[in-house]
C-alpha cells in the first residue's frame, strides 16, 4: 500500500530533465494555441481514435487497478483505451513528446508540469472539469497544478509526511503514548533518549523533500505560497535547518546514507532506526518488514505551528491528442469518488477529493494522521527548472552536519531566483 506515491520523490529530478529538454521543442506540437488546448478553434479534439494511458506504476496492483477502471470506461464509453505501465515514466514522456506522439492520457508530477506546460505541450483542462469534481479537490493540490494561472490537470492522488515510530523501541526506552513528540523540543529529547547502541533515534532522507517540514513548521519554505517571491534563504529556513543540524551533530539524527540505506523507510524497516519521517507510502514498505511494529504520528509543531510538505500527481492529456473530448471523459471517471476510493483499497493512494476522505479514514484508520495533514501541509514550488534546484539543494543538505546552513540557502535563493527572472 501507498508505494505509487513514492514516484513523486524519486522521479522529481528526472522529471526536471525532460522537462527542460522539452522546453526548446518549441511553443507546443499540433497547432496549441493560446488557450493550450491543442485546437485551433478553442475547442477540444474529438476523433475515434483509441486511448493511450501513461502510468507510473508501482506494481501489478496498482496497474491492474487502473487497467480496470480504463476497461469499465471503454466498455461504457466505447472508445478503445489502452493503460502502458512505464519502464521509465519521464523518458517516455519526453520521447512521446519528442516524436510528436504523446500518450493521451498520462501521470504527470508537480515537478514535470511547469516545463511541459510552458512550451504548449499539456491540455489546460482543469476549468473544463465539472464544478461539482473541480470544486471537490484540496485547494491545495489545485495550486500545485496550477502554472501561469491555469488550472491544467486533474491531482489524481495526494500524500504528506509525517512521523513513522516503531512501538517496541518505544516502549523499551520507556516511553508511552503521552510522549510523542508535540514541539522541536520534544523531538529532540525522544530522539535522543531512541538513540542507543545500533539504533538512531530518527533517520530521514538527506533532502529538501523531507527537512522541507521543518521549513513549514518554522513558517517558510522555499517560495512563498504563489510562487512569485523566493524565500529560500529567509530566516525561518535557517532556523529550520540549524534546528536539523543540531539533531545531526547530536547524533540523535543521520541522514538514511549515513546507515548505509537508501532512505529513511529502509533504515526503518531494517531497525536501524526508532522513528524515521516519510510519506503514506511507508505502509507498502513495510510490508517487507513484518516484524517491524509501528505507529504514525504526527509531526511535532515548529515555531509556527503545524506543518508538513506535500507530494502528489495529476491526470495529464496532451495538446497534441487527437481525441481530447473522450481524454477529458476518462480523466472524469478515473478522479471520481468511486475510483479514487478503489485504487486506496487496491494500492492504498489517498484520494484527492474532500468527499472520500471520511470513506478513506474508515477504511485505514491508523493512517488518519496523513490524511488530516492536508489541511496545512504545502507543496513544492511549481516553477519551471524547479526540480534541477531541488536536486541541487538536496546535495547540499546531503553535507548539512558540517556546512553552515545560510550558505546553503543562499545558494538555492540564487538558483531560484534565476528561474523567475
Amino acid at each position: 500500500m501507498f508505494r505509487s506515491l513514492t514516484r513523486t520523490v524519486i522521479v522529481g529530478a528526472v522529471a526536471a530533465a525532460a522537462a527542460v529538454a522539452l522546453a526548446g521543442c518549441g511553443s507546443g506540437f499540433g497547432g496549441s494555441n493560446d488557450n493550450g488546448n491543442g485546437s485551433g478553434n478553442g475547442g477540444l479534439t474529438s476523433s475515434k481514435d483509441p486511448l493511450t494511458v501513461l502510468i507510473g506504476s508501482s506494481g501489478d496492483a496498482e496497474t491492474a487497478a487502473v487497467k480496470s477502471a480504463v476497461a469499465d470506461w471503454s466498455s461504457s464509453s466505447g472508445t478503445k483505451a489502452t493503460v502502458i505501465p512505464a519502464n521509465n515514466l519521464d523518458q517516455q514522456l519526453a520521447q512521446g513528446f519528442a516524436a510528436k506522439k504523446p500518450a493521451d492520457v498520462f501521470y504527470l508530477s508537480t515537478g514535470s508540469l511547469p516545463g511541459y506546460a510552458a512550451n504548449g505541450s499539456l491540455l489546460a483542462y482543469g476549468d473544463k472539469l465539472p464544478s461539482d469534481l473541480k470544486n471537490d479537490f484540496y485547494p491545495s493540490l489545485v495550486k500545485n497544478f496550477t502554472y501561469d494561472g491555469k488550472f491544467y490537470c486533474a491531482p489524481k492522488d495526494v500524500s504528506t509526511l509525517q512521523l513513522i515510530v516503531n512501538t517496541d523501541k518505544w516502549k523499551a526506552a520507556g516511553l508511552t503514548d503521552s510522549d510523542y513528540p508535540k514541539s522541536w523540543d520534544d523531538l529532540k529529547a525522544v530522539a535522543k533518549k531512541l538513540t542507543t547502541g545500533g539504533t538512531t533515534g530518527l533517520v530521514v532522507s538527506g533532502q529538501y523533500e523531507r527537512l522541507g517540514a521543518f521549513m513549514v513548521q518554522a513558517g517558510g519554505n522555499l517560495t512563498n505560497p504563489d510562487n512569485t517571491k523566493v524565500t529560500a534563504n529567509s530566516a525561518a529556513n535557517v532556523q529550520a535547518l540549524t534546528y536539523a543540524q543540531s539533531l545531526l551533530k547530536a547524533g540523535s539524527m543521520k541522514f538514511a546514507a549515513d546507515v548505509g540505506t537508501g532512505w529513511g523507510g529502509e533504515a526503518f524497516g531494517k531497525g536501524l532506526a526508532a522513528m524515521t519521517i516519510e510519506g503514506n507510502w511507508i505502509s507498502g514498505a513495510m510490508g517487507d518488514y513484518p516484524n517491524i511494529h509501528y505507529k504514525v504520528v504526527p509531526l511535532p509543531e515548529g515555531p509556527k505551528g503545524k506543518g508538513t510538505l506535500q507530494f502528489t500527481n495529476c491526470w495529464g492529456i496532451a495538446s497534441d491528442s487527437p481525441n481530447q473530448k473522450a481524454a477529458l471523459d476518462l480523466v472524469e471517471k478515473l478522479a471520481s469518488k468511486d475510483d479514487q476510493l478503489k485504487f486506496a483499497k487496491a494500492f492504498g493512494v489517498m484520494p484527492s477529493i474532500q468527499s472520500a476522505a471520511s470513506d478513506w479514514k474508515q477504511e485505514f484508520p491508523q493512517y488518519t494522521p496523513f490524511l488530516d495533514a492536508t489541511d496545512y501541509a504545502q507543496g513544492t514550488p511549481t516553477l519551471k527548472g524547479v526540480s534541477d534546484v531541488i536536486t541541487a539543494l538536496d546535495g547540499k543538505i546531503a553535507q548539512l552536519k558540517t556546512t553552515d546552513p545560510k550558505t546553503i540557502l543562499d545558494s538555492a535563493q540564487s538558483n531560484l531566483q534565476a528561474l523567475l527572472q
